[in-house]
């Protein structure tokens, strides 16, 4: 089966020609299977006739794409139907969609939300999506947000219209149900595509011109095509080879499941990025238990012993929670000992946030003080920027093959590219074109930052 990754961005484009089209803005929150999953969105509703518009001034419907892991973001997403309201004012016939996890968390609770949502759309129900505006135009209002054993959207293009790198989902779901996480709740259990469409979908996407692709799923490395008899490792050695000039990421792994052979593939491979985030979450091996993490502080680390190991000089970030039930000083500590032990290059960072319907929400007492959470959390990222600028500052000198991103978001006589270890690396412009692969010389660093300079 061969996929043309042009066509929903050729049908995107006749439809924007078209003046009596639909036009429909979606704004994506949170993380980047949201992202990929806004593509897909875009693509249903391409193909049903309606027009993709990159601004929300002059669209007829405005779909936000959001998500539920944190309370924190569930709030923004009520602050910006807020501001959608004076849109409702100009335009009476507006259509305002909630879609994704929320979606799925609050179901019909958000109808009428703000006198204004009309539409609540699931992760598992995005081709309802059209017929749902078409009703909503006429008045109606809908909700779909079944979750599904079997949806991948592994037969939907995306609808991408730039860049030289892409999401790419490879299964949905997720079976881990750790105590904190809402994700099996809104997402549903795990389910992967099939080996063989991800592999045409790569390669229509290098074909198209993308030089970099990212791997996605809520746990990617437990990706099991049973029909095809293949894991994860087997799915990233199978694009490695066929793509040997396309670069290869993934995101997110689970500790558990980062397997010896997963390990190998990167030893084995040089377009497999020399780069792993593996969520942490605690440094202690009984918060590690209350969060159902199925895994040891001492088990995570020989986890990172063994990466270490046999990828040299690899690259590595994580996720980690601060507060949780029951959570200690001591604790606190252990995570930060085993920060300092790892030596993160990047790292998310967050409070714990209590979701309703989790396990932890259930059993445990959201016992720890919202003020010893933030000084707690504060400690976490002083550390964590103190280690990431050591790191950065020793890699003044070093020479890194970067793929070129396009112009920097700060400066515009900046560009900025990206080395396989997924560090941002700026550099002075002077003629250089998306998707050039560079190397560079790092001349300056920071926590966050290389400043480099093109190697003649």
């Amino acid at each position: 089966m061969y996929i043309d990754l042009m066509s929903p961005k050729k049908q995107a484009e006749t439809n924007n020609k078209n003046p009596k089209a639909k036009k429909v803005y979606i704004e994506t929150y949170g993380c980047q299977m949201n992202q990929a999953d806004s593509e897909v969105v875009a693509s249903i509703l391409a193909n049903d006739g309606f027009a993709i518009t990159d601004t929300a001034d002059n669209a007829d419907v405005i779909l936000l794409n959001t998500c539920s892991i944190r309370d924190n973001a569930e709030q923004k997403i009520f602050h910006r139907l807020s501001h959608l309201r004076q849109y409702k004012k100009k335009k009476f016939k507006l259509v305002v969609g909630i879609l994704g996890c929320m979606a799925e968390r609050l179901k019909t609770k958000l109808i009428g939300e703000r006198d204004l949502v009309s539409i609540v759309v699931g992760p598992d129900e995005y081709r309802s999506l059209p017929s749902l505006i078409n009703q909503a135009i006429k008045g109606e209002q809908g909700v779909a947000v079944e979750l599904s054993k079997v949806e991948t959207y592994e037969d939907i293009t995306p609808l991408r219209t730039e860049g030289v790198s892409a999401w790419l989902s490879i299964m949905r779901g997720c079976n881990n149900f750790c105590a904190f996480c809402v994700v099996p709740y809104t997402r549903g259990r795990e389910r992967s595509s099939s080996y063989d469409s991800i592999l045409q979908q790569t390669i229509g996407l290098y074909e198209s011109g993308v030089k970099e692709v990212t791997l996605l799923g809520q746990n990617v490395n437990s990706y099991n095509d049973l029909n095809a008899k293949k894991d994860f490792p087997k799915l990233l050695e199978g694009i490695a080879q066929a793509l040997p000039y396309l670069r290869i990421r993934y995101s997110t792994s689970h500790p558990h499941d980062m397997s010896d052979e997963l390990i190998y593939a990167h030893e084995k491979y040089d377009n497999i990025c020399n780069f792993i985030h593996l969520p942490v979450q605690s440094g202690s091996s009984k918060i590690l238990k209350k969060m159902r993490r199925d895994y040891t502080a001492e088990e995570y680390m020989e986890r990172i012993a063994m990466i270490r190991k046999n990828i040299p000089g690899v690259s590595l970030s994580t996720d980690i929670i601060s507060g949780y039930c029951t959570e200690t000083e001591e604790d606190h500590q252990m995570t930060l000992d085993l920060m300092k032990e790892v030596r993160y290059d990047g790292a998310f960072m967050f409070k714990y946030s209590e979701r309703g319907n989790t396990l932890a929400e259930k059993k445990y007492p959201d016992d720890v003080p919202e003020e010893v959470k933030t000084r707690r959390l504060e400690e976490i990222i002083f550390q964590q920027r103190a280690i990431a600028g050591e790191i950065n500052e020793a890699e003044i000198g070093k020479i890194h093959e970067i793929l070129v991103e396009g112009p920097s978001k700060k400066k515009e006589e900046m560009w900025q590219g990206r080395s396989d270890t997924n560090k941002m690396c700026i550099f002075p412009y002077n003629g250089e074109k998306e998707g050039d692969i560079l190397k560079v010389k790092v001349v300056s660093a920071n926590s966050a930052t290389l400043f480099v300079e093109i190697k003649k």
